[in-house]
């Protein structure tokens, strides 16, 4: 026997945007957004780069926030302003799964990543004095997690676990 029934410890985030470095920057201010009700409240007094490689872009993204929460959970900073730099993806049209398609040329590529994250986050320390905690998100899911190529830009989905 099995029921099916609504779950409400999950929250979707969708992100559109017109080209991939300002995705996944507003997907750090979505992620924000959720963990800090007043983002404005957030003064950019430090900046915090990251570096991050992956050959699947779905899986830079998830990196990319995953990494962002842990920034939040470990570190208790908050962040409201992202530079984003993505290059590589010269892979992208072969590869499937994270992994070049079967009988692709790039067969012995699969472990070079393609794809390369530059970021400089800004933000700071939390104060709860000024910053009004919103909800808990426990962690970044592989649920529903899409990046792809959309009308007039990109488009990006992923489910937070609260």
């Amino acid at each position: 026997m099995f029921e099916v029934f609504a779950h409400t410890a999950d929250l979707g985030l969708r992100i559109r945007a017109g080209d991939l470095p300002t995705l996944f920057a507003e997907a750090g201010k979505a992620l924000f957004s959720v963990l800090v009700e007043n983002l404005e409240a957030i003064a950019c007094r430090e900046t915090h780069p990251l570096t991050l490689e992956n050959d699947n872009l779905e899986y830079l993204f998830f990196d990319w926030l995953d990494q962002l929460l842990y920034l939040f959970d470990a570190q208790k900073l908050v962040l409201a302003d992202f530079q984003v730099t993505i290059t590589g993806g010269e892979m992208a049209n072969h590869v499937q799964g994270g992994r070049p398609a079967e009988g692709s040329s790039d067969a012995g590529k699969a472990n070079a990543p393609c794809w390369r994250l530059e970021a400089i986050c800004r933000g700071e320390k939390l104060d709860r004095q000024r910053h009004i905690l919103d909800h808990e998100v426990k962690a970044i899911t592989y649920h529903g997690l899409k990046v792809e190529k959309a009308e007039g830009g990109w488009l990006a989905e992923v489910v937070v676990d609260i």
